[in-house]
């Protein structure tokens, strides 16, 4: 049996680690990308799902939810309707 001086760890596993400031940034993965717009669906409900929990505070989320998704077939922003 080889004493402890003679047994070496194993090198060269996997892959060297990155240094953390050579990481790049969601930002810098595409310089000059602009954010994604909403869609007018998402715009809607961000403002409708609020209007419903006012109105009815016992609503959960999801019921809510169901509500605004209802109300954008027949809303004025939906561009189906125009």
């Amino acid at each position: 049996m080889a004493s402890e001086e003679e047994v070496e760890a194993p090198k060269g596993r996997g892959r060297p680690k990155m240094d953390p400031s050579e990481k790049k940034t969601p930002a810098a993965k595409k310089a000059g990308a602009g954010t994604k717009s909403k869609s007018p669906y998402n715009v809607f409900l961000k403002t409708e799902i609020p209007k419903l929990k006012e109105e009815n505070a016992s609503l959960s989320h999801r019921e809510a939810f169901k509500l605004a998704a209802k109300n954008w077939a027949t809303s004025d922003a939906n561009p189906k309707n125009q």
